[in-house]
């Protein structure tokens, strides 16, 4: 475990001459992949988040002049927001899913607004999310005009493989890395959210769904896997089988 300077925490998984790293804070995660002095980043957090991102490659002993590329699970503004900021200043590419391009470059939105979040507010839990996420920029909705979909073939730093998670978003991807044995989740998999009543692993509240049939089919694919490690989106790491930590999500949500 590093110690944090500031509000995150951070794991490891070393993988032969990488290592993944999972940067949480109290209301979303990115994964930093380092291979010698090369990064790539997944997602950026909150455009409130930029900073913290920054801080949090100086931690592992890189510097973000490192970053050779981003990968985003999704395009909504707590994992998108942070790159809009970043990738301006180090200019780096952002590459996707390509059905999420067009929501990455706010084509359309697919994201949970007043409507989906009203009907809850009345719970603490739901005003404490809020208090937190409106400084750091939830009603952001600024994109990235010019998102890429994944490169053939992606040869990244740490060697992350896409896999197809869609329903939370049209396009939501997650990846595996550290030769295989992590997944990294995205929203498509959680293991615990501010809204939530529930801690370990589950599926994110139906409130931020764009598909929840289709989310569920996307965590259903999870059981097929062989990662043991899990870094998720949203809620701490989880260790041991990520098909058992799937299984049990879809018992649990």
């Amino acid at each position: 475990m590093i110690k944090p300077k500031s509000s995150f925490r951070i794991t490891r998984v070393d993988a032969g001459s990488s290592t993944a790293f999972l940067v949480s804070t109290d209301v979303v995660n990115w994964v930093l992949l380092q291979e010698g002095s090369d990064i790539t980043l997944i997602d950026g957090g909150y455009p409130g988040h930029a900073s913290a991102v920054v801080e949090s490659i100086r931690q592992i002993g890189g510097r973000p002049e490192d970053i050779r590329a981003a990968l985003l699970t999704h395009a909504h503004v707590d994992h998108l927001g942070g790159l809009v900021s970043l990738r301006e200043r180090y200019e780096f590419d952002v590459y996707m899913d390509p059905v999420e391009v067009s929501h990455a470059r706010r084509d359309h939105l697919q994201q949970a607004g007043p409507a989906d979040i009203v009907p809850l507010a009345y719970q603490p839990r739901v005003l404490r999310w809020l208090s937190k996420v409106t400084p750091l920029g939830v009603l952001s909705r600024k994109g990235i005009a010019d998102a890429k979909p994944f490169p053939e073939p992606l040869d990244l730093p740490g060697r992350p493989v896409p896999v197809a998670a869609h329903g939370h978003t049209d396009g939501h991807s997650a990846y595996l890395v550290a030769d295989s044995s992590v997944l990294v989740s995205g929203d498509a998999l959680v293991s615990g959210h501010p809204i939530s009543k529930i801690s370990g692993p589950q599926c994110i509240s139906p409130a931020f769904q764009h598909d929840e049939e289709a989310a569920r089919d996307a965590v259903e694919s999870f059981t097929t896997l062989d990662a043991t490690t899990l870094f998720p989106g949203h809620g701490p790491r989880h260790d041991g089988s990520v098909a058992d930590a799937a299984s049990r999500a879809l018992e649990v949500s």
